[in-house]
């Protein structure tokens, strides 16, 4: 740890000093106070365990306040704002600490008291989430989408799929609908060919096909990677498939942080998951409801990585360390499926508005509000009958209940280089 100190003197004046430019060391070195500004980046997502486990494993250090993110304008060119913590830890422990809290990024803080503040800025055990392969629940797999690596020739939109039928109407068989990203949060449809059984002879009925098919090869042919140039000799397929074979649940990767809930979706094993979203196959709706409650988003919320503000979901950090609630009853869970199917319902109420228009926090209808509140409701008395009275105590109760899930792991994590 290379952090100089910054701090002129220490709370508690019976600690020795260290000089202004003493380190923080690993063994018995001199007890050192440092407190740094950075992006919010180190409290997010898989820096958190990168950076966090080292120091608490081999540093021993402890946080003790912190400001939780805020926006920081500064004097460049364009008064470009950075989202930022400030972070004031030691190598020794003090019994009273505090954390700020924003109403809003750009809004004054009020302090909050804490016994200990973990390395996501809430009061908790020292901890970091790490990448997980299988979830700590027992619930369906959650997969990344099919990558083509085609250079846009086996991916149509509206206009160039009416026209590619247009000009060569026996190739529509091979056409499926593709879900991305972008397309499914607003309100768009992409397509694709589709051609991991496709017949050959079928094939070669269809020329325009074979020229988009003879310019994916040449594409993979120009790549500096082995592994898509080995891919050239297959260029009907795209070099990453995992479709499912059920019908499944769709998550997009990236969302606005701007939405309460971000909305995931229900789909046939017909539609083509794309490398910009995720899918669970073999889901039901209760998983839907779980997914899609004010519990699941504010882990989202804590735990994700970002792309500036926006939320950066992944299956490895937040959807294989989600803590699902522990027991729930089959009236329960009956509940959140009821729940669920409501908000379902209440979306297709609106069938010419987009994902993004019903979740923007200005336009989201109330129909569809008070559908999403029912499902929290149902969600949160599957993990206790006391109601949450704020965002902080849900993922402190998160973080607790997390920890009861995978109790004596974090001793055994071994740092990352």
């Amino acid at each position: 740890m290379q952090e100089y100190n910054f701090m002129d003197q220490a709370e508690d004046t019976s600690i020795e000093q260290p000089s202004r430019r003493t380190l923080i060391q690993d063994n018995n070195g001199p007890l050192t106070k440092t407190a740094f500004v950075s992006t919010n980046s180190i409290s997010q997502g898989e820096q958190v365990g990168l950076l966090w486990n080292e120091l608490f494993n081999k540093y021993k250090v402890k946080i003790h306040f912190a400001h939780r993110t805020f926006s920081w304008s500064n004097e460049a060119r364009g008064n470009a704002a950075v989202h930022v913590v400030i972070i004031g830890f030691s190598n020794f422990d003090v019994p009273n600490k505090v954390f700020y809290e924003y109403e809003n990024i750009k809004g004054e803080p009020h302090a909050v008291n804490a016994k200990n503040i973990n390395p996501y800025l809430v009061e908790g055990k020292d901890f970091a989430i790490t990448t997980r392969k299988k979830s700590i629940a027992n619930v369906p797999e959650m997969i990344k989408g099919c990558q083509p690596t085609d250079d846009g020739n086996l991916i149509l939109n509206d206009e160039e799929k009416i026209a590619f039928i247009t000009k060569e109407p026996q190739a529509e068989k091979f056409i499926k609908p593709l879900n991305s990203a972008k397309e499914f949060l607003n309100n768009q449809r992409r397509w694709c060919f589709w051609l991991q059984n496709a017949n050959p002879s079928e094939l070669k009925q269809c020329p325009n096909l074979i020229n988009r098919v003879d310019a994916v090869k040449q594409f993979r042919l120009k790549s500096t990677k082995a592994a898509t140039i080995k891919w050239a000799q297959m260029p009907t397929m795209f070099t990453e498939i995992r479709q499912p074979n059920s019908d499944y649940i769709l998550i997009p990767r990236h969302s606005s942080e701007n939405r309460q809930y971000i909305p995931f979706g229900f789909f046939s094993k017909d539609y083509i998951v794309s490398d910009s979203c995720n899918s669970i196959p073999n889901a039901t709706k209760y998983h839907f409801g779980v997914l899609n409650s004010l519990m699941h988003n504010i882990w989202i919320k804590y735990v994700c990585g970002r792309i500036k503000s926006d939320y950066r979901y992944s299956n490895d950090i937040v959807y294989n360390n989600f803590p699902w609630p522990e027991n729930p009853n089959e009236k329960q869970v009956q509940a959140i499926e009821a729940a669920a199917q409501n908000v379902l319902d209440a979306r297709a109420q609106f069938p010419h508005a987009s994902l993004a228009d019903l979740y923007d926090p200005n336009t989201m209808p109330p129909v569809l509000v008070k559908a999403h509140q029912a499902l929290d409701k149902a969600v949160d008395l599957c993990y206790r009958p006391q109601p949450f009275i704020n965002e902080t105590k849900r993922i402190e109760f998160l973080f607790e209940l997390y920890d009861k899930y995978t109790y004596g792991m974090f001793e055994k994590v071994k740092s990352k280089k």
